[in-house]
């Protein structure tokens, strides 16, 4: 059932950024890897300790497009033009059957996949990137439903998941190697997700933004 996470996830004791797949892993030889198992309060001291922030989830969607407009992926309107990849998906039948290389699929080198328009790696697929916004499902829906225009929002001032109400998220952004269109196809621009806080994984990096 692919709705019960707990029939496809499992917990990883001692894994974080320096051992992402358990005690036993390492990061040696991954140095042009994305950085994973990350909670948003890591991601978040580090931005600090760089002088630089988290993005807003617009700024995050802005930067994806790469100046396309009114186009479902990244690169344009179809997800394999010519038949090439351009991004980090999952390939096979998910989640028991993965195409990748002993059937485990990971995260690849920044840079296997073309730019952007903006020269910007990876902004759709590989891993999830956190963003500075809280999460509400119908926030900007709502908006364009009272005929707000947001330029440029930061997003609402507090969480609410109707199907975790009590549990506060931030925005996820940009799909990872595990999104697929027999599950989930946030690869696509505008493609959401939502985690709380706390959470890390071996799908979910971050990325910084600068004033």
């Amino acid at each position: 059932e692919l709705n019960d996470d707990s029939q496809w996830w499992r917990y990883v004791p001692g894994a974080n950024w320096r051992h992402p797949s358990g005690p036993h892993s390492s990061i040696a030889g991954r140095g042009h890897y994305p950085v994973v198992q990350v909670a948003y309060e890591d991601a978040l001291a580090y931005a600090r300790w760089a002088h630089e922030r988290l993005p807003t989830e617009a700024e995050y969607e802005y930067a994806e497009r790469g100046g396309l407009s009114c186009k479902p992926y990244a690169w344009g309107d179809a997800f394999t033009p010519a038949g090439k990849d351009m991004a980090n998906t999952f390939h096979g039948h998910f989640p028991d059957k993965s195409t990748a290389k002993d059937n485990r699929p990971d995260a690849m080198p920044v840079g296997s996949f073309p730019p952007n328009g903006f020269g910007l790696y990876d902004m759709s697929g590989n891993v999830w990137i956190w963003t500075s916004d809280w999460y509400q499902a119908g926030y900007y829906k709502t908006l364009a439903t009272t005929g707000k225009v947001a330029v440029n929002p930061n997003g609402p001032p507090f969480s609410f998941d109707p199907k975790e109400p009590s549990v506060p998220k931030r925005v996820l952004r940009g799909g990872s190697f595990l999104c697929t269109d027999q599950f989930c196809s946030r690869y696509e621009v505008g493609g959401r997700g939502q985690e709380e806080p706390s959470s890390a994984a071996n799908h979910i990096g971050f990325r910084l933004a600068a004033d």
